[in-house]
């Protein structure tokens, strides 16, 4: 009996059935006597050709009588022959000649093979010798006729062999060995039989399967409601056809194996018995259209079962699926069907849950299918299926509002499985980024916390990256872009108020950082700085701060100051902080100086002067104002200028009353206390000194104060926390006829009183004059540009020379402004338009 089942439908390699080598053949008896035995090399289980020999022998007394002799040879690898002679006579007809006729071949080491792996010898063997001890050699004679098959040999063959193959297929036991069924199939394709025996064999083949097709064309159709069992019957029905079809081409083809490796091979057209098998059984049953749409139905209704919940067999799935694979129809008939059904699911599964969801719920359970499909494809499917289509979620903004890290990199990790779709969510991630900063830099109500918002977002933001979106470059550069352009939606304001938030981080009594701290959001707030194109609205404000701090001493740390320089020397270049390391420079100057002005210089009374020398270029401008000074500080002033100008002539001094501050000692009820105030403060104190009570318009006329400045001088003397004076009426701001006396009764836990110094506010005058200057300093940069360029080129066109200065400058520029810029330039001769082309410019020397 045949086994009933086998592990693999592909064939195995045919086993070699051993068989007898022949013994040598018979020569004469002296022969045999002097002959050596000789060895041929051969493995256990070598198939041996047929090599057949019918010597002729004479013997001297009598006439010659024929024996013929058949051995069997079978050779499957190669046999050597290394330096054999081989003989071949041929007999002469006259019995009188004692010597025959010999020629003698020499052969390589190396037998020829045929295409199946055979050997062919043609002729008779002997071994002979001439001489006791002589060289033996090899003698192959002619067929004295060729051999002939026996009567009706083919046709019983054929019968034996028809009968093996419907036992196979019909699963009983076959009445012949397999080594005599093989053997005879040999012998029909030695007689050149092979091709009737091909046809004889398909045809029968053909015959079984289509026997087949009628038990699945009968079964009813299956319906999405069929029960499961039902399904699952169906489909073991095909699946147990395909595996015996599979067991029975095995068995088949290793008995027609000869036929298989010889004739199959030399005819390229002809496919091999197994693929036959397969061909026949594709076409007439799997490629039927009512079997082929039941059963890819039914596999279809297997997986969507599997899909909700249910459970099903997933070996016989699997077997199906290598079944549809091995016929060559997986890709045809099933992928493109399966995949349009993932598609249609799974796009109505995902309109429906993102209603009913949230959106981390739902990317769970995307996640959840996404695993699900993916041990489906290792379980069952063929490997080329990748295919999973979800709809995508549409609440990213939410995700992003919420800081939700997980639920991102979840977003993240499913968008990269999608064709395209990390390019779908890189466009929201821009579009986030510019709203949300929109919404931070256009509103005017948020211009006191826009610049901490920006760090914050930015930290938000490069937070993602890092975490959700694994660094990918192509969001780092989006959010680089995005915020290039939100911050500069609103012109310069962005500007002006990161140089004020660096100056509230730089000031003294800054305690909310250490060094490294400082350090570190230094770093973050020059990352902003980096979006903003306005940056001399940034240098002009953070230069009119920087000189605050160092004039009135409020700096939190030189070497942060200059951190924060070495920081702007590198991203702007040298040219941008010459001024501002000219202001440092001034500051080291000036102590330099003092030193050598107390050395040489007997300065009369109590009052010790300090004085700062400021390069007018560097530092911002300040509108002098003339004030009444005492007599003292008076005579201090011009014993420094000329001692100043004794050791630098040719220069001018010019006093900053605006700038000035003093400590003054001054002595209350309970007890004495010095006060930290400005140079206008001390002149309305000391003035209490030389009576009890004034009013305003007086201080007015002792001081020279200018009337705006003096009315914040006394609010800050007489209304601020430290009330040294008192004023009468009480209120909180400084009228007309208000009158101001001294606060005997002053009392405050510290010795050293700091008291508000209300100049150093900005004003909104202060902040439209530091505008203006911007754009003054901004026309001479254009104006520059141009000449430049025009001395270059000679002669250039209005587009030309409008893109290089584009090219040169490193601000925003209207185009109306830029067109002005050139209008002057020519009212002023530095060029012209040419008189053929007006939209030319030629460049006068």
């Amino acid at each position: 009996m045949f086994p009933t089942g086998l592990p693999s439908p592909n064939p195995p390699p045919p086993t070699q059935e051993a068989r007898p080598a022949a013994s040598d053949v018979n020569t004469d008896s002296s022969s045999i006597t002097n002959s050596k035995k000789r060895k041929i090399n051969r493995s256990e289980r070598e198939d041996i050709d047929s090599i057949s020999s019918s010597p002729k022998t004479h013997n001297s007394s009598s006439s010659s009588t024929s024996q013929q002799i058949q051995k069997k040879l079978r050779f499957e690898d190669s046999v050597d022959f290394i330096g054999l002679d081989v003989k071949m006579a041929e007999e002469s007809s006259s019995a009188s000649c004692s010597s025959n006729k010999t020629k003698t071949v020499f052969l390589a080491g190396v037998v020829g093979h045929h295409a199946n792996g055979l050997t062919k010898t043609a002729g008779s063997t002997t071994f002979s010798s001439s001489k006791p001890g002589a060289a033996k050699k090899l003698v192959i004679k002619n067929f004295k006729e060729k051999p002939k098959l026996p009567e009706n040999y083919t046709h019983e063959t054929w019968q034996k062999l028809k009968e093996a193959v419907e036992a196979i297929q019909n699963s009983t036991s076959i009445k012949y060995n397999l080594e005599e069924l093989y053997q005879a199939v040999e012998n029909l394709c030695s007689h050149k039989i092979s091709a009737r025996l091909y046809k004889q064999l398909r045809v029968v083949c053909e015959d079984h399967i289509k026997a087949q097709i009628d038990q699945f064309r009968e079964y009813p159709f299956l319906f999405k409601n069929t029960f499961i069992f039902i399904i699952t019957l169906f489909l073991k029905k095909i699946d147990n056809c395909w595996q015996d079809h599979c067991r029975q081409m095995i068995m088949i083809r290793s008995i027609f194996l000869f036929l298989d490796r010889t004739y199959v091979l030399q005819n390229s057209m002809l496919p091999s018995i197994w693929d036959m098998g397969l061909e026949l059984f594709r076409f007439y049953i799997i490629s039927d259209m009512k079997v082929q749409s039941k059963t890819i139905y039914g596999i279809l209704l297997l997986i969507e079962r599997e899909r909700s919940g249910e459970t099903i067999d997933r070996s016989l799935l699997r077997s199906l699926l290598s079944m549809l694979s091995d016929l060559q129809i997986y890709q045809d008939s099933f992928e493109q069907r399966f995949l349009e059904e993932t598609n249609r699911l799974y796009a109505a599964e995902g309109q429906r849950l993102m209603q009913e969801r949230e959106v981390p719920d739902y990317l769970h359970h995307v996640n959840k299918r996404l695993e699900e499909e993916a041990d489906r494809v290792i379980t069952y499917l063929d490997q080329k299926y990748k295919g999973l289509a979800f709809q995508k979620p549409m609440s990213l903004n939410h995700l992003l509002d919420e800081n939700r890290i997980q639920d991102l990199c979840l977003l993240y990790q499913l968008f990269s499985r999608v064709r395209g779709g990390v390019l779908v969510l890189l466009q929201h991630w821009i579009e986030y980024i510019k709203a949300f900063g929109s919404t931070i830099v256009i509103n005017p109500e948020k211009d006191k916390t826009m610049v901490q918002e920006l760090l914050d977002f930015k930290d938000k933001v490069d937070h993602i990256i890092d975490i959700c979106f694994i660094k990918n470059e192509k969001f780092v550069n989006a959010m680089k872009e995005a915020f290039e352009t939100f911050i500069n939606k609103r012109p310069n304001k962005p500007a002006e108020l990161i140089a004020k938030h660096v100056d509230s981080k730089l000031r003294a009594g800054n305690k909310e950082a250490t060094d490294e701290e400082l350090e570190k959001m230094l770093d973050k707030i020059m990352i902003i700085f980096r979006f903003i194109y306005g940056k001399d609205v940034f240098e002009a404000f953070y230069k009119k701060d920087l000189a605050k701090r160092l004039l009135v001493g409020k700096s939190a740390s030189v070497d942060a100051e200059k951190s924060m320089l070495s920081k702007l020397k590198h991203e702007c270049g040298a040219a941008f902080t010459s001024k501002l390391e000219g202001m440092f420079k001034d500051m080291e100057l000036s102590k330099d100086i003092m030193v050598q002005f107390k050395q040489c210089q007997n300065i009369p009374g109590n009052i010790e002067l300090t004085v700062n020398i400021l390069t007018m270029g560097y530092w911002p401008t300040y509108i002098p104002m003339e004030v009444h000074l005492p007599a003292e500080m008076v005579r201090l002033q011009e014993i420094f200028k000329t001692f100043y100008l004794g050791k630098h002539s040719g220069r001018k001094l010019q006093w900053q009353s605006t700038l000035g501050h003093c400590v003054l000692k001054a002595e209350f009820k309970e007890g004495k206390k010095e006060l930290q105030v400005s140079l206008f403060q001390t002149l309305v104190l000391l003035m209490f000194n030389e009576g009890e009570e004034f009013t305003l318009e007086e201080i007015k006329l002792a001081t020279g104060i200018e009337d705006g400045e003096l009315r914040r001088t006394l609010q800050s003397l007489a209304c601020g926390k430290a009330r040294v004076i008192h004023k009468v009426p009480k209120s909180k701001d400084v009228e007309d006829g208000d009158k101001f006396s001294c606060n005997d009764d002053f009392k405050h836990k510290l010795f050293r009183i700091k008291i508000n110094q209300i100049q150093m506010k900005e004003t909104v005058e202060e902040q439209a004059s530091t505008t203006e200057r911007v754009y003054q300093d901004r026309q001479y940069q254009i104006d520059a540009a141009i000449v430049r360029i025009m001395k270059m080129r000679k002669t250039l066109s209005h587009n030309l020379l409008v893109s290089e200065v584009y090219n040169q400058l490193k601000f925003p520029v209207k185009p109306a402004d830029l067109k002005k810029r050139i209008e002057s330039l020519i009212d002023r001769d530095y060029m012209e338009r040419d008189k053929e082309n007006p939209n030319q410019y030629n460049y006068v020397a």
